[in-house]
């Protein structure tokens, strides 16, 4: 695992339902979608980058990355993603790790990837799993293709949480430092939105 970085993969099955119309991750940011500045943090750092999508899912082939649908339907939550991505990596002979992603994170850092990866140089049998201000924020963690057996065990009970499955698996917590705006920031709203849009404002082009 230290020879190669692993492949990544953004979360965009869910259903936005307090954003509004359409999808969260297509709501535009300034001059691109949300998922658009997720891609462009996320791609630098990982060897092949990957879209979960719903299934029958549209508008999201011109991002040009291969989409993994959902394998189960309804909307089950980011378990199911990682159930499907952790599948499709298994059966592509890929077993560098995966890290997930939220489509809504637009300031995702750009050590994330590395700065995980530290967290398990000494035990690569565990989750690397970030915690900003004394909160665990599970979707942004690196999982290994050993974790599936137990990943498909959660899903085929019904267990929709990656907290839930976290507690029963060895993780180590990366405890990031504070900054503004959040790095782990979430775009779930309206309101968010503008959020994101007037910190944009301020930062560097």
């Amino acid at each position: 695992m230290a020879d190669a970085r692993p492949a990544g993969v953004i979360l965009a099955g869910g259903r936005s339902k307090r954003m509004g119309s359409g999808p969260k991750a297509q709501s535009q940011l300034h001059d691109e979608p949300i998922i658009g500045h997720v891609i462009r943090r996320l791609l630098p750092q990982v060897d092949l980058l990957l879209l979960n999508v719903a299934p029958q899912a549209v508008g999201f082939e011109s991002y040009g990355l291969q989409l993994v649908p959902d394998l189960l339907p309804g909307h089950r939550g980011p378990l199911t993603g990682l159930y499907s991505a952790l599948t499709h990596l298994s059966e592509m002979g890929l077993d560098n790790g995966l890290v997930l992603c939220p489509c809504d994170a637009p300031f995702l850092p750009p050590e994330l990837v590395a700065t995980l990866l530290y967290g398990v140089r000494e035990n690569s049998q565990s989750v690397s799993v970030v915690s900003y201000e004394g909160i665990l924020q599970p979707t942004f963690s690196l999982w290994q293709n050993h974790h599936l057996p137990v990943v498909r065990e959660a899903v085929e009970q019904g267990h929709g949480g990656l907290k839930y499955l976290l507690e029963s698996l060895p993780h180590t917590v990366v405890e990031w430092a504070p900054a503004e705006p959040s790095p782990f920031f979430n775009v779930n709203t309206p309101d968010e939105l503008e959020t994101a849009a007037r910190w944009l404002d301020h930062m560097p082009a």
